[in-house]
């Protein structure tokens, strides 16, 4: 207001031109007036204009003015940018099935008619595995752009005041079996047929884990728990052996899976999982990021099918 002032000579054109009343332009001047010890203003007859000083910060204003449209149109081009670089947490079994995929999606993308508009910008990313607990997952949007997250259907919603979610799965976790273990002969599994057996299972906190409370709740008695391993392939090559079963994910654990292991599904209690990919509001407006999230989309997709 002070800029216009300088350059329009009365608060009555100011205000006009900003679309607010005289008493506004007075009040905003006069908030202005109250944080510099020079005077910034002067009468001259019924009008007010500035003073040197005034000039001075009216210049200065200016400056500031165009450093933020500076700023807005930096901001803008980040934005718009479809080839920056976007960074992706997996825990374990999604990152085997989902991240070398990925990778060669993004590659086929980069490969494709430099001409086409929608060839003209394809990301690069930068991916780590975190395996966390899974009220632990919307922190980890604090550290990357993108984050596949898990969580049972039972289990508390992800809160979304704080991170949008794209669903990629519902994932039911199947009976993990050595090809001759004699519960194989059978199309499905009830929690009778397996509460007996020696178990390999994720440690607490963790979908497996939350599955063999289940299992123990309706069969009336605990689980034998022998093995508490996260990791997918090592629990697969445990199976295959025949001393234990256990639970995998019926998608994403193909890269997990030997020929000695075989997967039934377990009737009676639900044993699906929803994989999702957790998002901070802000970095969802990068074309960037929206670009992966859709190659994640459409991964996940030719998977399931």
């Amino acid at each position: 207001m002070l800029r216009e002032l300088g350059e329009l000579g009365s608060v009555k054109a100011v205000a006009e031109t900003m679309s607010v009343t005289p008493s506004a332009v007075s009040q905003q001047i006069s908030l202005l007036q109250r944080q510099v010890d020079t005077p910034l203003t002067r009468k001259e007859g019924r009008n007010l204009v500035l003073t040197d000083a005034g000039q001075v910060l009216a210049d200065a204003g200016a400056e500031v003015i165009n450093a933020m449209a500076t700023a807005r149109a930096a901001i803008g081009e980040y934005q718009h940018d479809a080839s920056g670089t976007v960074s992706i947490s997996g825990f374990h079994s999604a990152g085997q099935a989902l991240f070398a995929p990925l990778v060669r999606r993004l590659a086929g993308m980069r490969a494709g008619v430099p001409a086409s508009p929608a060839r003209a910008g394809v990301p690069r990313v930068k991916l780590s595995d975190e395996d966390v607990a899974q009220h632990d997952f919307p922190a980890l949007t604090a550290r990357y752009d993108l984050v596949l997250a898990h969580r049972m259907d039972h289990s508390p919603a992800w809160p979304e005041s704080r991170v949008r979610v794209i669903p990629l799965a519902h994932e039911p976790l199947d009976i993990a079996l050595a090809v001759d273990h004699p519960l194989a002969a059978k199309a499905e599994l009830s929690p009778e047929d397996v509460v007996d057996c020696a178990w390999v299972a994720s440690r607490s906190g963790y979908s497996p884990a939350d599955v063999l409370t289940a299992i123990g709740a309706v069969a009336s008695r605990p689980v034998n728990v022998v093995h508490r391993i996260n990791d997918y392939s090592t629990a697969a090559a445990l199976v295959s052996t025949g001393d234990v079963i256990g639970l995998l994910p019926r998608y994403t654990a193909s890269p997990a899976l030997n020929p000695g292991v075989t997967l039934r599904p377990l009737t009676g209690i639900s044993t699906r999982r929803r994989i999702d990919l957790l998002v901070r509001p802000e970095n969802l407006k990068r074309s960037s990021v929206q670009v992966v999230a859709e190659a994640l989309q459409e991964v996940m997709a030719g998977m399931v099918r």
